[in-house]
């Protein structure tokens, strides 16, 4: 029997994708929800997984290939058994695609098995028209909930289809979640920062009008209630908040072009990106200045973000500033009370009161944004949960500074990358976890999970100055070049946010150097659930002893402190010493006559 997996739909408003990368060659083994290929859109980055199990027979279309939404771009051979187990999915897989037309589509789910999605659910109301569900989509097969960062539209906004109306967060990627219909917001059922199962409905979109209290209004309610339905909208000025947005967008025109179209110049402009522009005041023109660190060079939220911190001009006259709008928020929001901004906004203030009595008036309260708040609870949880202890010794990598820099120009002519000395850094590591495997190990209950894998962990800055730590798999079976190679490909995708997510899962042991810094030794905190973490600090040239030739001399040599920081509930002073002097011992006898490239 042959199944055909096709291009899925990311949201309505996809029509296309792109083959990043296929995982499975043909004629191999997969099972049903086993990831085999990746993908990319105008809005994610994702892993579409198998609908059944079988062998992928034929690949239609390859890397590189950009193909519209339910195009077939690969055939699964199941055996009897597995045609068996997937006949009722793949009946339900038709009827669902052969009803898709007449229903509206949930938000966007990374799924081949249409059988798997919850149909859109629909309410009638007298006053709104027919309800429509937002649920919180399934960004992986791994993904079992999500959290709501933020709503960009408020009850009684008037909504068109498959435009942004939240950002969401999951363990692996932060998204936007587009309307699945036209109408107006009438619920809000889930608020920010709440964190929610897949699936679970979080908004309803009505056809009719709603006020900003919640109470429906029919469609053909007069513009006195539309007026009634603008939360921001002055009580003074007698305008509609449409009215009032073309107004100002009108003022803001003078100065640039307001109205961001989707693509200008060969550059993509994701829906996200074209609502803060909106709201901010920045033009097109403005947006075109910006270095995009995004996939394919795009602006992404955190590039205009940065941009809004440091903008070099002040908004056009008309057009109040974002701080002044920052400002007016606060009372917008009192004069216009939503479902949740109230509540929080009390919250925060009493918070920030509270910050201000205890350090004075002379203090700036900067909230953190999702990233370090993860990493904020991953620190305090690797403390809580291991006993951290750390040891340090000092090498002699003098023959390995000297060695890299005679062959690193040859190197990257030949290789096309740098050769710094982080791959030598990681090689030792390598020979140490070799010679003791107990120290490649995690802790489960009262039982010890030895990994026969060594999955290694490289601790890397984000240009943001937050941490992510990209996995090498099975770093022991790679030289130096090719540790270089995996080095410098994970530590350039991460700093450009193009790191699938499988690729910072799964390491068993984590490598942070903090010499990048100048720092020479530090104590770094265990990235659970791994029992062991290795630090290296800077190298510097220092006078030592040295014994030649019976005699005792002070030589110039670089020298370079390395710290080893375990769980001392599993790992004991002997062993965690033994494993440290082993990776000393191979960083000293690296050279010319010794290394493998």
């Amino acid at each position: 029997m042959i199944v055909e997996v096709v291009m899925p739909k990311m949201g309505e408003s996809i029509q296309e994708g792109k083959i990043l990368q296929w995982l499975k060659k043909e004629g191999e083994t997969v099972e049903r929800d086993e990831i085999i290929l990746e993908i990319s859109t105008d809005k994610v980055d994702t892993e579409v997984p198998a609908p059944n199990s079988g062998v992928l027979a034929k690949i239609l279309h390859h890397e590189d290939d950009t193909v519209e939404v339910g195009t077939v771009i690969a055939h699964l051979e199941t055996d009897a058994s597995a045609a068996a187990a997937g006949a009722s999915s793949a009946g339900a897989t038709q009827e669902a695609a052969a009803a898709a037309p007449a229903a509206p589509a949930p938000a966007p789910e990374p799924e081949v098995a249409v059988a798997d999605a919850e149909p859109v659910a629909e309410a009638a109301s007298a006053d709104a028209g027919d309800l429509t569900d937002v649920v919180m989509p399934k960004m992986g097969e791994s993904i079992q909930e999500g959290k709501v960062l933020q709503w960009l539209k408020k009850v009684g906004d008037k909504i068109e289809r498959d435009e942004i109306i939240l950002e969401i967060s999951t363990d692996k990627v932060d998204t936007e979640v587009p309307s699945p219909v036209s109408g107006t917001l009438a619920e809000i059922l889930v608020q920010e920062d709440e964190t929610v199962e897949v699936g679970t409905v979080i908004a309803r979109i009505g056809s009719g009008v709603v006020s900003s209290g919640g109470g429906a209004k029919p469609a053909s309610a007069p513009a006195p209630a539309a007026k009634a339905a603008a939360p921001a909208a002055p009580a003074s000025n007698g305008q509609s908040a449409p009215a009032a947005q073309q107004s100002n967008g009108a003022v803001r025109a003078a100065g640039g072009t307001t109205d961001i179209p989707r693509k200008h110049n060969n550059r993509f402009y994701s829906p996200l990106v074209r609502t803060i522009a909106e709201k901010e005041g920045v033009t097109l023109e403005e947006l075109e200045t910006i270095k995009g660190t995004g996939l394919d060079g795009r602006v992404t939220k955190h590039d205009l973000r940065g941009y809004m911190e440091n903008r070099p001009a002040a908004a056009p006259a008309g057009a109040p500033a974002p701080r002044a709008q920052a400002q007016a928020a606060p009372a917008a929001a009192k004069a216009a009370p939503s479902t949740s901004a109230p509540a929080r906004e009390a919250v925060v203030q009493l918070e920030d009161e509270q910050i201000y009595r205890k350090y004075g008036q002379d203090v700036e309260i900067i909230p953190m944004d999702h990233i370090r708040q993860l990493i904020a609870d991953h620190m305090v949880r690797s403390k809580q949960t291991s006993a951290h202890v750390t040891s340090v010794v000092e090498a002699d990598v003098t023959d390995i500074m000297q060695y890299r820099n005679r062959i690193k120009d040859d190197f990257q002519k030949r290789e096309g990358v740098k050769l710094t000395v982080t791959p030598f850094f990681c090689r030792a590591l390598i020979e140490g976890v070799r010679a003791f495997p107990m120290v490649n190990v995690s802790v489960e209950g009262k039982k010890i999970v030895r990994h026969k894998h060594l999955n290694l962990g490289m601790a890397t800055v984000l240009p943001d100055g937050n941490l992510i730590v990209p996995v090498i798999k099975d770093a022991d079976a790679l030289n130096i070049t090719g540790l270089a190679r995996s080095i410098n490909d994970l530590a350039t995708r991460a700093r450009t946010r193009k790191l699938q997510p499988q690729e910072i899962q799964g390491g068993t042991i984590t490598l942070t150097n903090v010499g990048g810094f100048g720092t020479l030794f530090g104590t770094p905190v265990i990235n659970q659930p791994q029992t062991v973490i290795v630090g290296v600090g800077a190298v510097q040239k220092k006078p030592v002893v040295r014994e030649v030739a019976g005699n005792d001399m002070i030589l110039i040599r670089q020298m370079m402190y390395l710290s080893i920081t375990y769980d001392h509930r599993v790992i004991d002073g002997a062993l965690a010493g033994n494993t440290l002097a082993t990776i000393k011992k191979s960083l000293e006898s690296m050279n010319e006559n010794t290394v493998q490239l």
